[in-house]
């Protein structure tokens, strides 16, 4: 803390960052932060940081791995604190002045990580460590050893002066254009609710129950068009320059492509293994999808022989989540009107923490009187079968104007053994935009909303049950290829009758789901995956195909009509696929968030590659008996709680014996 000592009495005793967190279990005192503590306390982070590795590079021992590895990953205790608010609340409490707050700190963070990847004397300290004999070192700081060195080989440490300064400038130019398309997004997303009345997060919802198809058509055209409306918050020019600075940074690094520098450090490891895979799920999934408009048009037939449509109407992308759901009505007489009164959120959550316990033996229990960032978060206690604190959790479940769309997992405390030997338990939270209460019900979960729940929930079990010493290995800090493993292997517990009997009741009458509700639920599983799994590898593709391009062409395509330049690239990325012409990507160019603000660019292929090991690894369940308490003890002591302490693989092969079996994912989806 010996930055804290330069900072004035004053600001010493207002700015909370900089104090002691006398809160319950260590939970930031959000009642107390205010917009003004942030850069005092990133510039104070940075201070100390930077006094941390000066000490490490002053040592005139040789260099090991404690006094060099293990003290940088241990260092930087005030940035960990301020990050892990400022950049979940501009998330989740977004506003103007925030946005000003997390430029400006984003802008300081990248430089000061600028200074530490380029740091040739810190460098050579490293590979001292990396080139002598490892074998004393135990396997979870060998992955921290590696991973440290590579950061420094991937990010231009070995460049020339000028060359790094050119470097540091489009690291900052990058970070600072995706905070501004995020940005642009929200208010895009904030433009659609109120022209439509609803939030984007209800879209979905919204386009299965309208009748009236000019509707579904403007509001398909709107939600499709977002950050595309030449206005001020368009990101066609924003995505193509972050594109072309991408690219630019991949070429200084000595690779062609920005998609082969991503790829080179995951699983997959390089664009053309990704290609073929993608290629092999479009086919299967584009042929389902053929047949599910089959099904859709005899219906519209009928809407047309009845005189409510126009003779010759053929199903477009506006009609599809309108006329599936009227398929699956009719196929497996399935109506979410009958399930959503089971799945209240309140019940659905009891939900997560019943399969958990049920599979873990840990328990969840409420924790009031705790400071929360909003009223909505309500705080959890979680801990093993033998009463020892596994961490905290929070979950924020429902929209506002002051929060990005979509759901998902972050943690506000990392998980780590500190420097006196304390372990530090983290903090974790789900966020997301599913249904919230109205004047009438209370909040009413779709089957897709309980899915995103469990989903979310798998991301926060990785996050809890960690046990690894250092932070940078610990809970979800695994190759992004593989961290979608555990998230998507939670969903599979959300319909088992085992598991509804524990939490699926009537908000009305206290009935438990009836038997013959729960196996319409399970029979309709695998409908509509034809398009489900389009979409969602459409817009994997149109990710890859982006990151491939080189900075030649991005930057040929950055001249002239801009907007006619992505459209363009879009349709003959869609025509190359096969994409039928009734199914848009999930995500186009202008709010793929994903991709331009967020962690999965050249990489949002690893939901479905994540998907081919939770899939295999629940048929394993399924064979050795789906609560078998030994099979489910090995799977939280191999996976959830090493972290990234070793390969991915590795870890796989431990648990199962043999390598996933791709087409686990095809026989999931109904697909093969």
């Amino acid at each position: 803390m010996g930055a804290i000592v330069m900072m004035s009495a004053c600001t010493q005793t207002k700015n909370p960052f900089l104090q002691e967190w006398d809160t319950p279990y260590g939970i930031p005192p959000f009642d107390k932060i205010t917009l003004a503590d942030y850069i005092p306390a990133v510039k104070a982070g940075i201070e100390q940081q930077e006094k941390e590795l000066q000490a490490i590079l002053d040592n005139q021992e040789a260099p090991t791995f404690k006094n060099t590895v293990e003290a940088y990953d241990l260092s930087g205790e005030i940035l960990s604190k301020v990050n892990g608010v400022l950049f979940n609340l501009q998330e989740t409490e977004g506003s103007d002045e925030m946005e000003k707050v997390a430029e400006e700190a984003t802008e300081l963070l990248t430089a000061h990580e600028n200074e530490i990847s380029m740091n040739k004397k810190f460098f050579e300290r490293v590979k001292a460590v990396y080139d002598a004999d490892q074998s004393g070192l135990t396997r979870e700081q060998q992955m921290v050893l590696k991973n440290l060195y590579k950061s420094f080989t991937r990010n231009g440490v070995d460049l020339d002066e000028a060359s790094q300064a050119r470097l540091k400038e489009v690291n900052v130019k990058i970070a600072s254009m995706q905070q501004k398309f995020g940005t642009n997004l929200l208010a895009e997303n904030n433009a659609f609710k109120e022209k439509f009345g609803i939030p984007v997060s209800s879209y979905t919802d919204e386009m299965t129950s309208c009748e009236d198809r000019a509707r579904r058509e403007e509001m398909f055209k709107a939600y499709s068009s977002r950050g595309n409306n030449g206005n001020e918050y368009d990101n066609k020019a924003l995505s193509l320059e972050i594109l072309k600075l991408r690219a630019e940074k991949a070429r200084m690094l000595g690779f062609d492509t920005f998609a082969a520098y991503e790829l080179d450090d995951q699983m997959a490891h390089d664009p053309a293994t990704v290609d073929a895979f993608l290629d092999q799920i479009q086919k299967a999934s584009n042929a389902k999808a053929k047949e599910e408009v089959y099904d859709m048009q005899k219906i519209m037939d009928e809407d047309i022989a009845a005189g409510k449509l126009a003779k010759g109407s053929r199903i477009q992308p506006w009609d599809w989540f309108y006329y599936a759901e009227k398929v699956r009505q009719r196929k497996y007489a399935l109506d979410e009107e009958q399930t959503k009164p089971y799945f209240r959120m309140e019940n659905v959550r009891k939900g997560i923490f019943a399969a958990a316990h049920k599979l873990y033996g840990i328990n969840v229990e409420p924790l009031d009187g705790v400071p929360v960032y909003n009223p909505a978060v309500e705080t959890f206690k979680v801990t093993d079968a033998d009463g020892s604190l596994l961490g905290i959790f929070m979950t924020d479940y429902f929209p506002r104007s002051s929060k990005r769309g979509g759901a998902w997992m972050n943690v506000f405390r990392d998980q780590y053994v500190d420097k006196d030997g304390n372990e530090i338990r983290p903090i974790v939270v789900n966020v997301g935009n599913m249904a919230a209460p109205t004047e009438t019900e209370p909040a009413l979960f779709s089957i897709d909303n309980v899915e995103t729940v469990f989903h979310e929930f798998g991301h926060g079990l990785h996050g809890l049950l960690t046990k690894c010493a250092y932070p940078s290995v610990s809970g979800t800090s695994v190759k992004r290829d593989f961290v979608e493993t555990f998230s998507q292997f939670n969903e599979n517990w959300a319909f088992q009758p085992e598991i509804l009997a524990e939490y699926a009741t009537n908000y009305k009458t206290g009935e438990v789901i009836p038997d013959s509700l729960v196996a319409k639920i399970n029979n309709a599983r695998k409908f509509n995956q034809g398009f489900m799994t389009s979409e969602l590898c459409a817009a994997s593709i149109l990710d890859m195909k982006w990151h491939e391009l080189t900075l030649e062409e991005l930057s040929k395509m950055s001249e002239g009509d801009q907007a006619a330049n992505v459209a363009a690239f879009e349709e003959k990325v869609c025509k190359e696929m096969g994409l039928i012409d009734e199914i848009i990507p999930r995500y186009r160019t202008t709010y793929f968030n994903h991709i331009f603000n967020s962690g999965y660019c050249a990489g949002y292929y690893s939901y479905l590659w994540a998907e081919v090991l939770d899939k295999d690894a629940f048929e394993y369940f399924q064979q050795q008996g789906l609560y078998d308490p030994h099979v489910a003890d090995k799977f939280r002591r191999t996976f959830l709680e090493r972290g990234g302490s070793e390969e991915p693989m590795v870890l796989y092969m431990r648990f199962k014996g043999s390598e996933p079996d791709p087409g686990a994912l095809l026989r999931a989806r109904g697909l093969e």
